[in-house]
Parts: C-alpha cells; structure tokens; sequence
C-alpha cells in the first residue's frame, strides 16, 4: 500500500487503519504547507484529494477554467505556468467498459500541464470523428512527502461515451485547445475501440496481475496485444508507486511512476478496455480515508459496485456469455490489515447477491471472479489468505463460480479443482474440467512485469513437471500468524513472466479454454472449463 515515510512512528504504523494514515499524513503535511507546494484549492484539501469537473481547464495561473462553459474546471497550482496548447500532448489513454459494454465506454488520458477545454473526438470512420464531447478534469496533486522527491501535479481526464452500438468499432482522438486530434498532423494519434456484441460470439479476453514498469511489463503487454483480446483485466498491483506495500512507515510512495505506467501501457490500454482492481500497492494513503483517491482519479471504472468513489476496484460487467465479477481484496485481508474490514461487510454481501444475479441470467454460460490476494497459493512471499478463504470461496461454490484469477503473488500457479479448497478432481495440463460437477480452478496470475517469487518446490509446468502428491506451504490466519498447511491442489507452477488467455466459445458446449503464456509467447498450461 502507499504510505508514505513521514515519521509515522514504528510502533504506531503497523496497527494505523488507512484511514488513521489518511489522517495522519493530512495532518502532518498541514494546510499551510499544502498551499506552498501548489495543492487544491481549500475547499478540495479535505476532501479525495481532486476536484471533478464537467468542463474544461484552463492553461492560466490565476482564475478557475470553464467559467464561461457547461462547468466549472479546476484551480491549476500557482506552480502552474500557462501553456501553449499546440505544446502539449495528451499521453497515457486508457480505455475501461462502463456498467453495460455493449453501449458505454471511457476514454480516459493524461496531459502534463494543465489545458484549455479538453474534448474527445469520436466516429465511424477515422476520417470523420465528427462527434465531439467535453472532458472530465480530476486533477491530482502530491505534496514532497520525502525529502527526496518533488510534489508532483497530474492532470487526468475522462470521457464517458453512451448510446453505443453493440458490436461496433469506433475511432476516436482525445485533445483540447491548440491539439486537435482530427488535424491532419495529429491523425497518428487517433485509436479505436469495440464495444460488446449484442448477443453471444467467440471472444478472447487477457489477464495478469502485479505489473509494474519494467522490461518485461512492456513485453507482456505487446504479447497480449497480439491476442486480439476483447478487454483485459489487471487482478491489482497496477504500477507500484508505492514500492513496499506493507502498510507501515517504511513503505515510500513515488507519483511520477503513475506517468510512467500509463506512457508504457498506452500501445495496448489505447485499444483494449483495460479493467483494473485494487492490490496491496495501489492504496494511496495521502489522497482519500481508505486510499482509492488516486485510483478514482486516473480511472473510471463501471459503477455498479458497492460504492463507486469509496470502493472503485468493486463492480461487474457482462461480455457476450461471461459475467466478470472484480473485487477488492484489501478489504477481507487477513495478511495486510491496513483496509481489512472497510466496507463492515458490504463487499461480500454485494458479492453474493452479484452472483446469484449472474447465475439467474440463462444467457450467460461463465462467470469469472478476479481479485488481488490468493485463496490458494503455494509460494514463500504471501502464500494463501485465509481471510478471502473465509469470506468469499463459500459464495464461489455456492455459486458455481467458473474461474478465480488473482495476482499478488509472482507468478503462474494453477489449482486443481476445488470444493470447500479439497481437491474434487485432478486437473493435469491439457485436460477439461466441469466447474458444475468437479469445483473451481484458482489461477494466480501475478507475473506481469514485477520481480518474481519463489516457489517451496520445483515448478511444474509444460515441459518440465514435477509430480508431487502434496506442497508444503502454509496460509494467513485471522490472528495475523502463518499457519502451515501441507496441500494437494498446487498442480501447475512456473516462476516465469507470464499472462492467462482465455478463448471464450459458445452453442450447446461452451468452454473456457484458458491458456497461460510465457512473455517469449511459449505456453505454460493450458485447460478448458465447460459447463
């Protein structure tokens, strides 16, 4: 999580909620130095930590934007100085569905100083983008939370679409004053998009978790790119600008690696809805009480959740035959205690009532659950956490959830099938598995760009098994305490980078058929879920 190092003291860090770190960081900073370091405006300090706003901004340092418009825009910083628009570039788009992907999509990006009347262009045809809508402005700002680093101002900005055709390819270019995406010098910037079929079709979708900037990130990325995939989902961890995560004084917190992560993810996050959760690392202490402010600035996600601005990693959505379900595991850690119990129990109660919803829906074959912490996990950094255990693997069978996939630990670990987390059938590499008759596949998906872990015992994957009838490793307990475990479902590991594919195929047989890929494109596993 990122709590920044500014003397919380030792014995008081590891037993502070992020609320008490949100508090305790507000207060230490104070209002004063606040405004010397070109924050908000005071009415915005006490708040997520950014202003929302319906228009547009301005590209001077002395009065609000938009005053003349639909909105009002935000108040830049007196560190703000005034730009020529036809200077500054929009960087790091992202797409995200909303709450129904066949009709509602976001564009989301990023501008490194502030602009007048951001807009995003949209059309049919790349060479009519005639449609022209007004941008949403979430200015974020981070104070010099160390001695080491600068404040840093970042200006994000959101464009929700409505009213889309199913099943239709859309070009889009996003601008403001002085950069217009339909010029023809700027026509290389242009991107699509494709919103969901109206009825059932063959689909792939990606997934990983636990990224980062690195080498081997960008790697994963072009590799998925090559999947063609319908939309992506990012099980937490997202870019580690807080490099600890562990909820305490020592963990450091840098907001220009955000800048970095969206400029690196930009070639496949441009084209392919990129649907995020919250990890460990992505709970920002400074911005909000329970650390979303920053998430809820750079995204948008759908807000069908429990509580869209308090809760953003929490929502649903539905492609073709799929129901994909996302949550936020912080909140029943049993591990890193920082958020656990949050929503009092709201999340899981949402939990179950989604997907008895989903179930209840005859058209829809899968339903996909994704999330941060493991349930089942076998390697020497964080292993399994009986608090998701606890909470939500109960609903999973109640359910007859299709597949979990979840990141935090890096690497590719595959379950057999699971009941009540016994062993119902044994799934080798290569083989179908009913998720109605035999249980649930538990996939850890963490190998996405960040440094790998280690596994107890020798991997076990395509081209180099290792046939163990059990795994000693153990799991979190509700008292914070490991407790060991000696288990029999650990049946695919690779300590690799790595990403899931999953082809999605539909008529009297449906199936998931589920493929794990090394960042050389060499497949580690593969197996197929049918109902």
């Amino acid at each position: 999580m990122d709590t920044p190092r500014v003397g919380i003291p030792d014995h008081l860090a590891s037993r502070m909620t992020m609320a008490e770190q949100h508090e305790y960081l507000r207060d230490r900073i104070g209002r004063r130095r606040l405004l010397r370091a070109g924050a908000l405006a005071a009415g915005t300090v006490a708040g997520a930590g950014l202003l929302s706003s319906g228009g547009a901004t301005a590209d001077t340092t002395t009065s609000p934007a938009g005053t003349g418009g639909a909105a009002p825009g935000f108040l830049p910083s007196p560190s703000a100085t005034r730009v020529n628009g036809s200077l500054v570039a929009p960087f790091g788009r992202h797409l995200a569905f909303g709450s129904d992907p066949r009709t509602r999509m976001t564009v989301s990006w990023q501008v490194p100083l502030p602009v007048r009347n951001p807009y995003l262009r949209v059309g049919l045809k790349p060479w009519d983008l005639g449609r022209k809508v007004g941008a949403e402005v979430r200015p974020l700002h981070t104070p010099s939370l160390t001695a080491k680093l600068p404040a840093v101002d970042q200006y994000y900005l959101h464009a929700p679409l409505e009213r889309l055709r199913p099943g239709t390819t859309y070009y889009y270019g996003v601008g403001h004053d002085g950069f217009d995406p339909a010029d023809a010098r700027n026509l290389g910037t242009v991107g699509t998009f494709r919103t969901a079929p109206a009825g059932a079709e063959r689909f792939v979708f990606t997934a990983f978790g636990d990224q980062g900037v690195s080498y081997d990130a960008l790697a994963n990325d072009q590799l998925i790119l090559g999947q063609n995939p319908a939309f992506h989902l990012h099980a937490g961890d997202i870019c580690y600008a807080d490099s600890s995560g562990h909820g305490s004084s020592s963990d450091t917190y840098d907001a220009r690696v955000w800048d970095q992560f969206l400029a690196q993810t930009e070639t496949v996050a441009s084209r392919v809805p990129w649907m995020v959760t919250t990890g460990n690392h992505d709970m920002e202490a400074w911005y909000s009480p329970h650390g979303y402010g920053g998430q809820s600035a750079r995204w948008t996600l759908p807000d069908n959740g429990i509580d869209p601005e308090k809760s953003p990693g929490v929502y649903s959505f539905r492609y073709g035959n799929v129901g994909v379900v996302a949550l936020d595991a912080n909140d029943v850690s049993y591990e890193i205690r920082a958020n656990t119990g949050y929503t009092g129990g709201a999340q899981t109660r949402w939990l179950d009532r989604r997907l008895g919803a989903l179930r209840a829906e005859k058209d829809i074959d899968f339903v996909v659950v994704f999330f941060h912490h493991c349930a089942f996990s076998t390697t020497k950094a964080h292993a399994s956490d009986g608090g998701v255990r606890d909470a939500w693997v109960p609903l999973f069978d109640k359910h007859r959830v299709d597949l979990v996939v979840n990141g935090h630990n890096h690497v590719y670990e595959r379950t057999d099938a699971l009941r009540a987390g016994a062993v119902r059938r044994r799934v080798p590499a290569g083989e179908s598995v009913s998720s109605v008759h035999d249980g649930i596949v538990y996939v850890t998906a963490g190998g996405a760009g960040k440094a790998l872990y280690d596994f107890p015992v020798p991997d076990s994957h395509e081209g180099h098994v290792a046939k163990l009838e059990s795994v000693s490793s153990y799991h979190w307990e509700k008292s914070g305490a490991k407790a060991a475990e000696e288990v029999e479902w650990s049946r695919v590991r690779y300590t690799g980078f790595s990403f899931l594919a999953v082809e999605v195929t539909t008529g009297n047989r449906p199936e998931l058929r589920v493929t794990a890929l090394a960042e050389t494109g060499e497949r580690v596993d593969h197996f197929t879920v049918t109902r």
